[in-house]
């Protein structure tokens, strides 16, 4: 298959890396790179943390200065969003009108919030996914205002760590017993209820959200399933995502849960699915997995980039993400199974410096880090030893 001309749906940081990745491994073709957002790719850990407590401006979240883009000899169309695709003809239509057509596509529009039923149209109740979110959150973040948190994930939890280090009252509210259970486990999360409340964060957790309650357009409060209202000044919605997959209907494409896609993340004849928005088989697992994390995206999409100039390899990750919240850097690799039996191996939880393993069905399936990264990365040859064959390194 020709590939002269690859587009790129996704100005992110998945879309971003692919352009790169199909320039360094020597692609001279055209490049166009549509995205639905007005900026030029940024970071976005970065925007629950450090853009969020004004520690840094905006700009300093971009994941490359306007120099290192124009090298790049690739045509950016920005703040218009793909609303179509025709996989046969490799053709992807355009909010704007346009239609765009190449001998490569590659499709990364990540993901979209989920909300709460009833909050638009409130003031006070926010999002966090993009740099606009991020900026208009920060403007209400003052010291002693009432902030609930709604979804004790991992974003969640990072909000609520930056809002208290601000001085702000936060309550972090959801159904899991603690911060993050369904990523860590029931022995880190506990740890990190424990974190949040020396901190100060009030946790009302293993409890639902009805909805919210107003005054004149503006949020007062959030009830619980158990009809108690939480005073509030202002909410953060933060209850997961969903894959960006909805201008996809109609194309003829598989979805669900994601963009479905073979070990190659190839989801049609030319065209290719990375990041958040992946859906692919994963051959050492023997099923389909979707990450929602920041390196998943870069690595897949030096993967895609390789498999469209002829590579033909399947893409096999360990998975990996980090969270920072206080002064407690968490590393994650592998996968933490329900069921998964865990213990400390290495450190002291009370000292604020450990590891953590995952093991089920006898195999190592992941490796948590307490401000202890080095260990962490050194036991993940563990995991790979599980799957059976080497992973990439991070």
């Amino acid at each position: 298959m020709s590939t002269d001309h690859v587009l790129v749906v996704g100005a992110s940081a998945a879309g971003l890396t692919t352009v790169e990745s199909l320039r360094r491994k020597g692609h001279t073709g055209p490049i166009t790179v549509l995205g639905d957002e007005p900026h030029a790719p940024y970071d976005r850990p970065p925007l629950s943390k450090q853009v969020l407590s004004g520690a840094w401006e905006p700009q300093r979240a971009a994941l490359r200065p306007a120099e290192a883009l124009a090298a790049l000899d690739a045509e950016f169309l920005l703040g218009d969003p793909a609303v179509g695709l025709d996989p046969g003809a490799r053709t992807v239509r355009t909010g704007s009108g346009r239609e765009l057509r190449a001998d490569a596509v590659v499709l990364a529009t990540g993901v979209r919030v989920r909300r709460l039923p009833g909050q638009e149209g409130i003031a006070g109740v926010h999002t966090l996914r993009t740099l606009d979110d991020a900026l208009a959150l920060r403007a209400e973040l003052r010291p002693h205002v009432r902030l609930i948190v709604v979804g004790e994930g991992v974003l969640g939890s990072e909000i609520a760590a930056t809002a208290r280090t601000l001085g702000l009252d936060v309550t972090l509210v959801g159904p899991l017993p603690a911060p993050m259970a369904l990523q860590v486990g029931p022995l880190v999360s506990a740890a990190l209820a424990g974190l949040h409340t020396g901190h100060g964060v009030k946790l009302r957790l293993g409890v639902g959200v009805a909805g919210l309650t107003a005054h004149d357009d503006r949020v007062t409060g959030v009830r619980l399933a158990t009809g108690e209202v939480l005073p509030a000044d202002v909410v953060v919605v933060s209850i997961g995502a969903l894959p960006a997959t909805a201008w996809l209907d109609g194309s003829g494409l598989t979805l669900d849960n994601g963009v479905v896609c073979d070990s190659r993340c190839r989801a049609a004849d030319g065209v290719y699915a990375v990041g958040d928005v992946a859906r692919w088989h994963h051959e050492h697992l023997g099923h389909a997995v979707r990450l929602e994390n920041r390196t998943n995206a870069t690595e897949q999409a030096m993967a895609v980039a390789a498999n469209i100039l002829g590579d033909d390899r399947p893409y096999t990750p360990v998975p990996y993400f980090w969270t920072d919240q206080y002064d407690a850097k968490l590393q994650v690799h592998g996968f933490v199974p329900p069921d998964a039996e865990t213990e400390v191996v290495e450190g002291d939880r009370a000292a604020g410096r450990f590891v953590v393993r995952y093991r089920s069905e006898g195999r190592t399936t992941g490796v948590l880090g307490w401000n202890m990264p080095k260990q962490a990365r050194l036991r993940r040859q563990e995991i790979v030893d599980g799957l059976g064959s080497p992973a990439p390194v991070h």
